[in-house]
């Protein structure tokens, strides 16, 4: 496995891979891996000749007073675990190497990008898919791969690539989670013994609005408020949102129909964690 910092030194490898016609498989992170992270590189190493994981905490999207400085790192622990999966380059550029001093171009994807994780977020979203389209344009992909816990940042980046033509295909993964259903996250380990003991509230939640929905229920309304008092039921939660949304283009839904988003962002003490499910309604 070669690790690359380096874009100029990336493109010397990617045109011995074209030349040999081989296709590349993307997992884009920040870093700090945990099994969903691994799923998604054995996801592309199954469907691909060879696999980059990108590692690469992006300022762009963090906003004032979020985690940017505190965000995990180990970039050794990293490459050991990609390793192991069978992964062929780790490009990890610095900063300075994505961002020049006199960088002045974004991307961004309106209409998407303001609800949910995005009103919450000011800024975060054009930040995503301005690093993300620079990983694409530098790494030149043939798939790419992305886990559905980020169902929003997934949604808004298959726009980018269908408004821009850009070549390649987007792999969603579904959700790895811990056996008590808490879906596995870089920010977990922020989590007080406490914190992490109720985090499962989430899961439970969207289980629960499942359950409702399989039973028959397609009121908007009665499921938001039903999730909302099982949230309530853990005395560290503090509700960012819960959102019943059309799945293909997040618009807010009355009564339930078609591909449904049920979605949520829950805080607990600093550590912000979210979590869906998409659920087909007839």
């Amino acid at each position: 496995m070669k690790t690359i910092k380096d874009i100029e030194e990336y493109k010397k490898w990617l045109k011995g891979v074209r030349q040999e016609g081989l296709s590349i498989g993307l997992v884009p992170t920040m870093g700090y891996f945990h099994q969903g992270h691994l799923e998604l590189m054995r996801r592309a190493k199954e469907e691909c000749d060879l696999v980059v994981v990108s590692i690469f905490v992006n300022p762009l999207q963090f906003g004032v007073g979020e985690d940017y400085e505190e965000y995990p790192r180990d970039l050794s622990r990293d490459q050991n675990e990609a390793n192991q999966v069978g992964v062929d380059v780790i490009f990890t550029p610095s900063v300075r190497e994505m961002y020049s001093s006199t960088h002045s171009s974004f991307v961004e994807v309106t209409g998407l990008n303001d609800v949910m994780c995005g009103s919450s977020r000011p800024g975060h979203f054009r930040g995503v898919t301005t690093v993300v389209a620079k990983l694409f344009n530098i790494l030149q992909p043939d798939r790419a791969y992305f886990g559905q816990k980020d169902a929003q940042q997934k949604l808004i980046i298959e726009k980018m690539v269908k408004d821009l033509n850009m070549p390649l295909e987007i792999v969603t993964v579904p959700i790895v989670r811990e056996e008590d259903g808490l879906a596995m996250s870089s920010r977990n380990v922020y989590l007080s013994s406490e914190e992490r003991k109720q985090a499962p509230v989430l899961y439970n939640s969207l289980k629960l609005a499942e359950g409702l929905v399989t039973g028959g229920e397609k009121s908007a309304q009665l499921i938001k408020d039903r999730i909302t008092r099982e949230l309530q039921q853990a005395s560290l939660a503090e509700i960012d949102y819960v959102e019943v949304r059309d799945c293909d283009n997040l618009q807010k839904l009355e009564v339930l129909e078609g591909k449904v988003l049920i979605a949520l962002a829950v805080r607990f003490g600093k550590t912000r964690l979210i979590d869906n499910v998409i659920l087909e309604v007839k």
